[in-house]
């Protein structure tokens, strides 16, 4: 959506996010929260960049693929990624355009990490990682090339010969593979992996933390459920401000870097399970207590299997982050048949130039 004014693609993602309130979600009486903006170049710290060798060019291609295609799109630069990402292109298609395995190389996986503490202001100086996939061994000579190319522009290397769990750091040569991201408002270090999910934007992350928080108004005697908790990016703020908090994710190594997080800044009130939301968790130990507010933020396909579920915790507050609009409303509009009022909703620009939409939404429970 590079052709439209910055301005003019978040009044269009408002438009699209109250619309579908309305029509999907059959609600319109609720406020609307002012777009929570940031840059709108050079935010993008997650990306997976597709390579190819074209015979008849001679050359190597890295870059995004054209919409609805395989064909991967001219690109020298990219004005979204970070700048240290973007500056990177052109020197990884002469890199890999020179190697033996230029037919085998498909993708190229980058993740971006920040080097140290700038206080929120979203200027630190990056930490870049690059997985390469490579479909067949790579020679002596390609091995030595990658990693020169890595040395000389000081990014970790890492190598994905096979799946996803064959993924392996070969540079620096330390048993450190993890990137970091701040969250200063707390005083809290995240560590990650490469290759795990964390949002794209620092800054608006940051931002979209201490909004939900807000809305929560936590309290100090508060039990708090984070559904869909990751890596815990919500889950250890909440920790802070609340008594007690319970955060809960589909991936086993994510509930292990979440603990892993949690013990390396010495939160001790914040547990993680490994439970498949899509499914009745009645019986699960986490689901015994009684909470007093609640966090989700599923993905793409919403919440609506847990909704009741959801609803019955009786929770005084629910605040909703989505990166759909439209899994939001249908959901949404489930709440409020399960005795929520809908208070207020907006959007968080946290993918500029690109359609994706992300929004939060806060519930309160109506008073009998």
């Amino acid at each position: 959506m590079q052709h439209i004014r910055p301005d003019a693609q978040v009044a269009l993602k408002e438009r699209v996010l109250h619309e579908q309130m309305k029509h999907i979600g059959g609600l319109t009486d609720y406020e609307h929260f002012p777009a929570m903006l940031s840059q709108t170049e050079g935010y993008r710290r997650k990306a997976r960049l597709a390579a190819r060798f074209v015979t008849k060019k001679d050359e190597m291609l890295v870059g995004f693929r054209e919409k609805n295609s395989s064909f991967i799109a001219q690109m020298t630069s990219c004005a979204v990624l970070v700048d240290e990402v973007s500056s990177l292109i052109m020197p990884l298609r002469v890199l890999l355009g020179g190697l033996d395995c230029r037919f085998t190389i498909p993708q190229i996986e980058v993740a971006v990490g920040e080097l140290a503490d700038d206080g929120g202001m979203g200027n630190s100086p990056h930490q870049v990682a690059f997985i390469v996939r490579h479909l067949e061994e790579l020679s002596p000579g390609d091995f030595a090339s990658l990693l020169s190319f890595a040395q000389q522009h000081q990014i970790q290397l890492y190598l994905q010969p096979k799946g996803p769990d064959t993924v392996h750091k070969v540079w620096p040569q330390d048993d450190v593979d993890r990137l970091y991201y701040y969250l200063s408002d707390f005083g809290l270090r995240m560590a990650f992996h490469p290759t795990d999910f964390t949002q794209v934007n620092g800054d608006i992350n940051r931002r979209m933390i201490s909004q939900a928080l807000t809305l929560l108004d936590l309290q100090p005697g508060d039990v708090v459920l984070d559904l869909f908790c990751g890596l815990g990016n919500f889950t250890l703020p909440m920790a802070t401000r609340s008594a007690r908090v319970v955060g809960v994710e589909g991936s086993d190594e994510m509930v292990r870097r979440g603990s892993e997080n949690a013990a390396a800044n010495g939160i001790t009130n914040a547990s993680f399970y490994c439970a498949n939301l899509c499914v009745d968790f009645d019986e699960s130990s986490w689901a015994a207590p009684v909470y007093s507010k609640i966090l989700l933020d599923p993905p793409r396909s919403g919440a609506i299997e847990i909704i009741p579920r959801i609803a019955a915790f009786r929770a005084s507050k629910i605040v909703y982050i989505s990166c759909n609009p439209a899994t939001l409303a249908r959901d949404a509009g489930e709440l409020v048949k399960h005795g929520y009022i809908l208070k207020q909703a907006g959007v968080m620009d946290m993918f500029p130039h690109t359609g994706h939409v992300e929004s939060i939404a806060e519930f309160v429970l109506a008073k009998r």
